[in-house]
């Protein structure tokens, strides 16, 4: 991304390993973003409700308040996109993370292009482009229908609250439903960049959905895991 084009998004990064915390934001200001800092948890609520930033940055072990509680708290007074930081291979930390309303996550230690691959990827859906005038707008599998221009999910009668990533894939798998998609092509399209083989973020958020959508994990009928390769989303679309 170029300098000018991100100059105008503001990132709060809040992580209280101090020499972490000022590679990160030396690195995402060589891109041309915008950084505040903090290392108090309590003191970032204060911050981003002040603040109101294009996008934050959230380690979960922070003095104060951890960044569970944090996501919490901000929740009602801001609605941009949330990133955790969390411990590798903590499942328990990327579920909670994304139950409190996190949008997506890294694990540490953060790869400076991951990184920088998934702020980018959580801006541009906070500020999608235009649809194209022959793409289609709604889709609808059985009971559950799907509004790309509303960014909306309904199941039955009732709103499925998504996240932006939750969104975006479920979209893409509904797009193609009926065809196998390779974990490759989905970090393709939602992260545009290729699939390293260990991140197991796709399918946290592939979990994630079958539990909103009430799809049973164990013998899932609406997101079905094709081992080895990927996954299929079952049903004709209409």
């Amino acid at each position: 991304m170029a300098a000018d084009a991100a100059e105008a998004h503001r990132i709060i990064l809040v992580e209280d390993d101090t020499g972490l915390a000022e590679l990160i934001a030396e690195r995402l200001r060589t891109e041309g973003y915008h950084v505040l800092t903090e290392v108090d948890g309590r003191r970032a609520c204060e911050l981003i409700r002040k603040e109101q930033p294009d996008l934050v940055v959230l380690d979960i072990m922070l003095p104060g308040m951890d960044g569970f509680q944090v996501c919490r708290e901000v929740q009602p007074h801001y609605s941009g996109p949330i990133l955790i930081l969390t411990a590798r291979d903590d499942d328990l930390d990327e579920i909670l993370g994304l139950e409190l309303g996190a949008d997506d996550y890294v694990t540490k230690p953060v790869k400076p292009r991951v990184l920088l691959a998934r702020i980018r990827a959580l801006l541009r859906r906070s500020n999608p482009p235009p649809m194209d005038a022959g793409a289609p707008v709604r889709i609808t599998l059985g009971q559950v229908r799907i509004d790309a221009s509303r960014r909306e999910v309904t199941l039955g009668s009732n709103l499925v609250n998504l996240t932006t990533v939750e969104f975006d894939l479920f979209w893409y798998l509904a797009t193609r439903a009926g065809q196998v998609v390779s974990r490759q092509e989905l970090y393709q399209a939602i992260y545009h960049y290729d699939y390293d083989g260990l991140d197991r973020s796709i399918d946290v958020y592939v979990s994630r959905l079958r539990q909103k959508l009430g799809d049973d994990s164990s013998s899932p009928q609406l997101i079905k895991t094709v081992r080895g390769v990927g996954y299929l989303l079952a049903g004709d679309k209409a």
